[in-house]
């Protein structure tokens, strides 16, 4: 199964790092976060990548030194793990929704695909995600996580403080975790560039149930900011020294 990253953003909200490198490329534990991402769908067997590049793409065609031109798929390894990459261009401006769109000429019409952006890890089981969404025979699957909350959560009971938790997850919400399943029927919602995934496709979806989420508890945490960064750093030197 084919696996595409949206990987063209600029990543504002990260511009100490963005100046000069897209999102995707910012390391993460000495490792560009997009090849975290990658390994976790290698460990699930799905080594086929699309990456769907703008904001600076000539440094992600720098790194994956074997690029040649345009569409062309190389052997590559992440971590050890051999797959075969495809870096597309998708425009500078172009949106979410767009990105994807451009993806189009490289999926067959019978095929399901798997896609996710270039900024976000997690722990989900991708082969259950599939095997979910394939039981329930709809357009798309999205995977919904629990969002962390803003600030730190204090319990009170008669002045004092029970409880203290630093920005614990919250149990109240669903938000959209990436690690999407989808069939090519997607590509009839999206009208071009200037389509946003998040607005107009993914509402549309839903308002006609074809749009599914597969609730994942464990590990999600997506790179907004800095702190994002930093712990995230935290947790890949664990992981790594282990």
């Amino acid at each position: 199964m084919k696996v595409i990253i949206l990987a063209g953003g600029s990543g504002t909200r990260l511009s100490e790092h963005t100046k000069t490198i897209p999102k995707p490329m910012v390391k993460v534990a000495s490792h560009p976060i997009i090849n975290h991402i990658m390994d976790h769908y290698c460990k699930h067997g799905f080594n086929e990548f699309y990456i769907a590049v703008g904001y600076k793409s000539y440094v992600i065609k720098k790194y994956f030194k074997n690029f040649k031109k345009h569409g062309v798929l190389f052997n590559h390894k992440i971590f050890g793990k051999k797959c075969r990459i495809a870096i597309v261009d998708t425009g500078l401006r172009t949106f979410t929704g767009g990105r994807l769109k451009r993806l189009q000429p490289f999926i067959d019409k019978n095929e399901k695909f798997l896609f996710t952006y270039g900024d976000g890890v997690s722990d989900v089981n991708l082969k259950e995600l599939i095997k979910f969404h394939n039981k329930h025979k709809r357009i798309i699957t999205v995977t919904a996580v629990r969002p962390p909350a803003r600030f730190g959560e204090i319990i009170i009971k008669n002045n004092l403080v029970n409880s203290f938790k630093e920005k614990p997850q919250t149990n109240q919400s669903w938000i959209n975790g990436g690690f999407f399943v989808s069939s090519y029927k997607i590509f009839n919602f999206i009208s071009g560039d200037k389509e946003i995934l998040e607005k107009k496709p993914l509402e549309k979806l839903s308002k006609i149930n074809e749009l599914l989420a597969y609730k994942h508890y464990g590990f999600w945490k997506c790179m907004d900011t800095l702190r994002d960064k930093k712990v995230l750093d935290e947790i890949y030197k664990k992981k790594f020294n282990k």
